[in-house]
């Protein structure tokens, strides 16, 4: 499993131009899922995310987590993020689980991040979406569940 995580100002996602999901600050996460993922990844990932210490404090340090304040999270599935580019030019993605395995794990995933208690929001699996943020730092980082 991987994900990609901004710290953002405020983001939006957009399918058929109905917004679908919209938060102020806290989390863009991007994730995307492996053939080989299991609930051991989506666990490793649910208590990671939330507990990543990328906001400032008051001494202005990346010291605080969205949990830690109340951020908000949106997340948006995105299977290129499994893209093997290795050979030749167009990207191969035989390690992105399949449409209907990954479509369960998305939603096993916002509902297990959901318990959090924080706002979460939420793409269409599968959809053309339009993704619009405000990046804050820039703050981006890659965590992949295999690599723990």
């Amino acid at each position: 499993m991987r994900a990609v995580i901004q710290r953002v100002r405020d983001a939006s996602v957009r399918v058929d131009s109905e917004i679908q999901g919209q938060i102020d600050v806290g989390l863009l996460v991007y994730v995307g899922f492996d053939v080989d993922d299991d609930d051991k990844d989506l666990d490793w990932m649910i208590k990671k995310i939330p507990n990543l210490r990328v906001f400032n404090d008051i001494d202005d340090v990346m010291n605080l987590s969205s949990m830690d304040l109340g951020h908000d999270i949106l997340v948006i599935s995105q299977f290129t993020l499994l893209a093997n580019c290795k050979k030749g030019r167009r990207p191969s993605y035989e390690r992105a689980a399949k449409p209907n395995e990954a479509r369960l794990m998305y939603e096993n995933f916002i509902s297990k991040l959901s318990q959090t208690g924080l706002n979460i929001q939420s793409g269409v699996f599968q959809a053309d979406m339009k993704v619009q943020y405000l990046n804050d730092g820039p703050v981006t980082i890659i965590l992949d569940s295999k690599e723990k």
